[in-house]
């Protein structure tokens, strides 16, 4: 009574004194009350006890003896049923005995996007953030843990620094065009430097066949566009660049064509029309259940891409536009769109061949959504999928076909697209044939045989994207729509096709592991191309937590694509740029690559890395290679990243595994369905944008709390 004295005051009424009492030593009543009366718990239903709310107090049950109430305490809510959401990545929710079926996911050291449900925003867990909440909760249980919680409160970058005081100061709405406007002061300023190819005649570079191609489009008729003067920049892409070169030359001849104010203007403007929306439309399609401050800063993040920004506004070149036509792709596919995210990517594989590298994944995903809504619907849109993608290539290379070419005009394009001739690699990129040519001289060895490396090459990138391939598809099969045994047919809802399948969230670890297989295996690789992966991997990272693995591997990938770009930025005179950039970027978003994360791997791997980065430089900076060995530095470069790249393609084939496992389950066998699990709806995958009221569980504890309480209230209604 004295404990109870001080938290309740004598003024207080009886009433409430007595009630409060009750509250405090609910356990203790209830358990003496099951003790001295064994024999009433036969008149408690269970559907009776799962009848509350969260709110409600279990009271006791009507029964034959009048029990004193039994009020219970309210229990701290699960992180499964608050609105709390450790990662961005969503995925669709399952119902019925769907769930009775999956295995446990492997528990994973990063906070990548599980199945678990949100009841309120639909969000999706992982089970590592599940963990680390709970931990974080209960508060530090050692050492490593109360270090750990440390590291996350205080890596905070400038970007959310900056997002925090806008938001503090009431300027929210302003925090996106300031952030836009800043990188495009950033980008213009990163173009008043040098060039590809500046002052080095007679070809010159990227800068001089831009300007080339944008003279031959308006002079020449679309005929001769890949078949004039070949030896001297030749066109070598596909038709949409050509068009676009159309387009920007007609402008530029009423200003001057050679203008490099004009040319600069050109990369901003398009990356303003395509790449830039396609960022705001990704963080708010993919983010949008996480706090505005969250998506602002993601936002931040994606902007000032530091090797996309170097390549584009100062070596010269216009990949924003393809990498945002794929970002579009992606966006209308994780809104439902398919047939728009179809054209999207059509037109991206139109503008530079380099999108190939994501086709397997998108394809892939696609064969996933069709193969999930069954036979009926999925062949329908598998039929439509296929009309589109037809007619929008059939407009595109229009010019080159009948009756406004011969047939055999197409064959100009098509060779000038995929120029096998010239050769294994390029320059020394951080590929797997560069890398092993320093021991194996596969061109030396194969002079006479290029035929088998291209067969080589070809079948170990087929192998490379095979688990990503795999994991859509058997995803999609694990997930499809049950049938209706009553009518014998797949219930779908009417908005079926044009929702998200729960597979949607293997989609950025398929493009990660497609392009990364194609940039290390593939034939004919430039060290430019890495930009491809790197989009995929960076989108992981806007979502993920400083010490998250994706953030972490996002962080490492990023710094060493752009040293692996050194040799060629080094060439363009751009390393001021490049220091500047790698400088601004990691400040931006809080990432120390010398700080050892406890309890990571990562931290020494990167830590390591970037030494070796810098020596390298400091060693350039002294020694002059010898005559011998002239390009020792940009082999040392190679030796460096390629690991590195092996091992993010390896992580990606990871994380692909688990979430897969999460979505889908294990290999194995489904049940027979019977009427009481009549089908579950296509709506039940659209929840990762809140549009359905279906809330899953997952995992094999989950399945085991839907069974149990199956059975009892079967019980409880069979004793009714």
């Amino acid at each position: 009574m004295d404990e109870a004295s001080d938290v309740m005051p004598s003024d207080l009424p009886t009433e409430h004194r007595q009630r409060h009492a009750r509250d405090r030593s609910t356990s203790l009543n209830s358990l003496s009350h099951f003790k001295n009366h064994g024999g009433s718990s036969k008149h408690m239903r269970p559907s009776t006890l799962r009848s509350h709310g969260s709110n409600a107090s279990m009271k006791s049950i009507g029964s034959e003896t009048d029990y004193s109430e039994i009020i219970a305490p309210i229990p701290r809510r699960h992180l499964l049923q608050t609105s709390q959401s450790l990662h961005w990545l969503r995925v669709g929710t399952s119902s019925g005995d769907e769930l009775l079926d999956r295995g446990v996911s492997p528990v994973s050291a990063s906070s990548v996007g599980s199945v678990f449900p949100n009841s309120r925003m639909n969000n999706r867990l992982s089970f590592t953030a599940l963990m680390e909440h709970e931990r974080t909760a209960a508060g530090p249980s050692s050492r490593a843990d109360a270090r750990k919680i440390e590291d996350e409160q205080g890596t905070f970058g400038a970007g959310r620094r900056f997002v925090r005081w806008m938001h503090r100061s009431n300027m929210k709405s302003l925090v996106i065009p300031s952030a836009i406007a800043a990188s495009a002061l950033v980008k213009w300023c990163i173009g008043l430097g040098t060039y590809s190819g500046y002052g080095t005649p007679p070809m010159f570079g990227d800068y001089e066949a831009q300007r080339h191609w944008m003279e031959l489009t308006i002079y020449l008729p679309v005929r001769e566009w890949y078949t004039y003067d070949l030896q001297y920049w030749g066109l070598d892409y596909p038709p949409l660049t050509a068009y676009v070169s159309w387009l920007c030359g007609r402008i530029g001849s009423l200003i001057e064509p050679s203008c490099k104010l004009f040319m600069r203007a050109t990369v901003l403007v398009l990356d303003f029309l395509i790449y830039i929306p396609a960022l705001y439309t990704f963080v708010y399609a993919w983010q949008g259940t996480r706090s505005s401050r969250k998506r602002h800063a993601a936002l931040l993040t994606l902007l000032f891409h530091p090797a996309l920004l170097l390549i584009d506004f100062g070596h010269f070149q216009y990949n924003s536009v393809m990498l945002g036509l794929t970002l579009l792709a992606i966006n209308s596919f994780a809104a439902g769109h398919d047939l728009l995210g179809a054209i999207f990517f059509v037109l991206s594989l139109g503008f530079k061949q380099m999108a190939l590298y994501y086709a397997p994944a998108i394809g892939s995903y696609l064969i996933g959504k069709c193969i999930y809504l069954g036979p009926v619907h999925g062949t329908r849109l598998f039929l439509r999928l296929a009309l589109t993608t037809t007619l929008a290539f059939i407009i595109m290379f229009a010019p080159f076909l009948p009756p406004f070419a011969p047939l055999s005009a197409i064959a100009a394009p098509i060779t000038r697209i995929f120029p096998f001739g010239r050769g294994l690699f390029e320059d020394k990129v951080a590929n797997f044939w560069c890398f092993t040519n320093v021991l194996i001289k596969w061109k030396r060895i194969f002079a006479s045989r290029e035929s088998l490396l291209i067969k080589a090459s070809t079948g170990l990138t087929v192998l490379g994207f095979l688990p990503a391939v795999a994991a859509l598809i058997f995803g999609g099969y694990k997930t499809r729509l049950r049938k209706d045994v009553q009518n014998d047919s797949v219930n779908v809802s009417p908005a079926a096709s044009s929702s998200p399948t729960p597979i949607l969230p293997l989609l950025p670890y398929a493009l990660l592991t497609c392009s990364m297989s194609f940039f290390l295996l593939s034939f004919q690789v430039h060290e430019k191309t890495i930009l491809v992966p790197l989009l995929p991997l960076t989108l992981l990272l806007s979502g993920a937590s400083p010490t998250d693995d994706a953030f972490l591997w996002g962080a490492l990938g990023n710094n060493v694509g752009v040293f692996s770009m050194w040799p060629l930025l080094k060439k363009d005179g751009l390393g001021l740029q490049y220091l500047a950039m790698l400088l601004l970027w990691n400040r931006l978003i809080g990432h120390n690559p010398f700080k050892l994360h406890y309890g990571y791997f990562m931290g020494l791997v990167s830590c390591v890395v970037h030494t070796l980065i810098i020596l390298l430089h400091l060693v350039e900076l002294a020694v002059t290679p010898p005559a011998r060995y002239p390009d020792l530095f940009p082999v040392l470069n190679v030796l460096i990243c390629t690991p590195i790249f092996g091992l993010i393609w390896l992580w990606s084939i990871k994380r692909s595994a688990e979430v897969g496992w999460a979505v889908s389950g294990l290999p194995g066998k489904r049940k027979k369905e019977g009427p009481s699990s009549a089908a579950i709806s296509a709506t039940s995958s659209s929840t990762a944008f809140g549009n359905s009221p279906v809330r899953g569980e997952t995992g094999a504890r989950a399945a085991d709390a839907r069974r149990r309480a199956l059975e009892m209230s079967v019980s409880g209604d069979r004793e009714r």
